[in-house]
């Protein structure tokens, strides 16, 4: 099992699955665009993954996510 997601992760994480893209979620957070980069390196980091679209189908996989609209 990979290393746990934070709360925040685990929010961009379902960003992500809705194909949100940096900027989009950072609107959306009221965060910077370098704050949700960040949160997307450190989800593919503790995922084990090479990109935004492999943690997403890990994250399903692990059940971190119902679906990609949760």
């Amino acid at each position: 099992m990979p290393e746990p997601l934070t709360k925040r992760e685990r929010e961009v994480l379902r960003y992500l699955a809705q194909g949100m893209t940096n900027q989009e979620i950072a609107d959306t957070l009221h965060v910077s665009q370098g704050t949700v980069k960040a949160h997307v390196e450190s989800i593919i980091g503790k995922l084990g993954v090479a990109n935004r679209t492999q943690a997403v189908v890990r994250a399903l996989e692990l059940g971190l996510l119902v679906s990609p609209l949760e």
